[in-house]
């Protein structure tokens, strides 16, 4: 049966809106909160069939937004560490984005991510996203459920999304130039459909995205 699934990037959180590199801490802001119980509101409205699961990742911010778009779903949540954000450098976890040394650490990771196998020091390079990807696409498609929100962060849904259309044939510099392009929104809607009858037979393995980053505007600014 085919599967569609209702990525949600989370909400807005303190730290976003301050500017700080985050971890897996970091709590939703007044604004990620709105977006949230707006997000919730819009897949109640989902029919023919409901959403029937929630998938998110385990970090805080998504754990949050999950939790209060369920408060409209009211189904069961799972949580996996696949769906959690690209790991940032320790260097930089906890600090502001202006600070001299995270600006100097941003741009050789930047400059290095068109190379596949460039690390600064532990943070995820673009072989172990890709392979997470990879690994995540396979535990979404064996969901038993069929209608499924999905919620993770902006880098990896990023690199899920352009894993999905090109598979082993993306590399770093190719999935840079599309991360630059396609931003996603906190609280923005993709939509994807995964098919298994076509998970042979076509370049997306089955997968094909219907709908990218569709916001719905809040009253909180």
């Amino acid at each position: 049966m085919t599967k569609r699934i209702y990525f949600i990037r989370h909400g807005r959180t303190i730290l976003n809106d301050a500017g700080i590199k985050q971890g897996a801490e970091g709590s939703l802001s007044e604004a990620g909160i709105q977006q949230a119980h707006v997000v919730g509101r819009a897949l109640a409205n989902v029919e023919n069939p409901k959403i029937n699961a929630i998938c998110s990742s385990s970090y805080d911010r998504a754990r949050e937004t999950a939790l209060i778009i369920n408060t409209y779903l009211r189904v069961a949540i799972s949580y996996t560490s696949l769906l959690s954000e690209r790991h940032n450098p320790k260097e930089v976890i906890n600090k502001s984005v202006n600070d001299p040394e995270v600006k100097h650490i941003t741009g050789l990771i930047e400059k290095g991510f068109h190379e596949n196998t460039y690390r600064y020091s532990d943070e995820e390079n673009f072989i172990d996203l890709t392979k997470r990807a990879e690994k995540c696409l396979t535990y979404l498609e064996h969901q038993r459920a069929n209608r499924i929100c999905v919620v993770p962060h902006h880098a990896f849904l990023q690199i899920l999304l352009s894993y999905l259309l090109y598979r082993r044939k993306l590399d770093a510099a190719g999935y840079a130039k599309l991360a630059f392009f396609n931003p996603a929104d906190n609280a923005g809607i993709t939509t994807c459909e995964y098919n298994p009858w076509f998970s042979w037979f076509s370049p997306t393995r089955g997968w094909k995205i219907l709908e990218y980053n569709q916001y719905i505007e809040t009253d909180v600014k």
